[in-house]
């Protein structure tokens, strides 16, 4: 069995290569923060970051810090430090804007790119807000929405392909943590002739995507979970090197034009990744990411993935010592980095965690979600975490009328 304790934690702890990086975030005393995977915990470089924008780049120096402090081209110079940590070169990323203009835009550009054919794959168990723009984007295009379970899609398309422009799926399932087969998938489709759509929301920043060795088309992911770019922080679109001069979004603003001072009446668009951008980026959240970035270049993700996959192993261990039932896969190959607990009292539970200082969050109807960010979640977290968890299902704690309607995060 695997060793749970508390002293064996500490040891894994004091071996771990990246227990340094812990200090560079700021970490309430008192909390053990399991919800990474929502929400990133605060990296101690944005403060001073921030202060600087607003006091000095935006205070003192006003309009001309778009070319004093390179605003203007804070979108790609932020994609491209975000590309390693997906795999890619750096004229293949763009920041700015939401997760779901991101999608929404690429995946009409797909349907653009591939006249002739007029259905989007999608998985049926799909982050809500990805099989809502799937939807909207058919009413816009006449086309169609195919729901096909992710272990499914691969058959799909090589049986019935031929009318497929876009395969488009989350790269991890967000409720239970299970990976996606984001390489045979994106294999099927090249070989059926679609394009594919990988939203890596809930792994970026902690589990290798690889886009360029995968032959990736397009992948849209946010900033604020994994990579701890702050609530609103801006996601980014990695377009291939050999899409981008075919790249036909429907959202066409003047950041993306070839010459966008030059107040054209008629759009053309920019060469290379720039013609993802759109209009006017969210500056304040942006700047804030790029210093909340900095902590990738003391690491890489092979040595992220290693721990992310250690931490959730022994979260995996002691929730089987509780008897806890586990619904995220035990084969690293299918775990992103969260582990997902069953339990018909899920919200109570989450609730009287919280009120112990354990952060994690709940998707209906019974699942207790726990992201285990590897930058800064020590093994000594864990075993605690479990410690507390279980005492609360042993004694019931969480039947206290009072978590009954006190709301969990989300």
């Amino acid at each position: 069995m695997p060793d749970t304790s508390r002293a064996h934690a500490l040891e894994l702890d004091a071996r771990d290569p990246l227990a340094g990086l812990r200090k560079r975030f700021r970490l309430p005393a008192g909390v053990i923060y399991l919800d990474g995977n929502s929400l990133g915990a605060l990296p101690d470089d944005v403060p001073g970051a921030l202060d600087d924008v607003v006091r000095q780049q935006w205070g003192v120096g006003l309009i001309r810090s778009w070319n004093d402090a390179d605003w203007w081209n804070a979108p790609t110079r932020v994609g491209a430090a975000i590309a390693p940590v997906i795999g890619a070169a750096p004229d293949q990323v763009v920041c700015g804007d939401s997760t779901s203009v991101q999608l929404f835009n690429t995946m009409i550009a797909a349907l653009r790119m591939r006249p002739g054919r007029n259905v989007i794959l999608t998985d049926p168990a799909t982050f809500p807000t990805d099989a809502y723009l799937a939807d909207s984007v058919a009413r816009l295009c006449n086309a169609e929405v195919r729901r096909v379970p992710a272990a499914e899609a691969a058959a799909v398309l090589a049986a019935d392909g031929a009318d497929i422009a876009l395969a488009a799926y989350n790269h991890v399932d967000y409720r239970t943590g299970e990976l996606r087969d984001l390489a045979g998938i994106t294999a099927a489709a090249h070989a059926a002739g679609a394009l594919v759509l990988w939203d890596v929301c809930h792994t970026a920043g902690a589990v290798p995507i690889d886009a360029d060795a995968h032959d990736l088309d397009f992948v849209v992911g946010c900033s604020y979970k994994y990579l701890s770019g702050g609530p609103g922080a801006p996601a980014f679109l990695y377009v291939a090197r050999r899409l981008q001069q075919d790249f036909d979004p429907a959202l066409t603003g003047w950041h993306g034009h070839a010459e966008p001072f030059a107040m054209e009446s008629g759009y053309r668009p920019a060469d290379g990744i720039s013609r993802g951008r759109i209009g006017s980026p969210p500056l304040l959240n942006m700047l804030a990411l790029e210093a909340a970035l900095g902590v990738f270049a003391e690491t890489d993700m092979a040595a992220v993935r290693a721990k992310s996959l250690a931490l959730t192993d022994l979260f995996i261990a002691c929730a089987d010592e509780l008897g806890l039932e586990v619904a995220t896969p035990r084969e690293h190959a299918l775990r992103g980095s969260q582990v997902a607990v069953r339990h018909d009292a899920a919200h109570p539970i989450m609730a009287a965690l919280i009120d112990r200082g354990v952060i994690g969050d709940v998707r209906p109807p019974d699942i207790l979600r726990f992201g285990f960010n590897a930058l800064y979640v020590s093994y000594a977290d864990v075993v605690d975490a479990a410690a507390v968890l279980g005492d609360i299902v042993a004694t019931g704690a969480h039947l206290d009328p009072k978590y009954a309607v006190r709301s969990t995060v989300t």
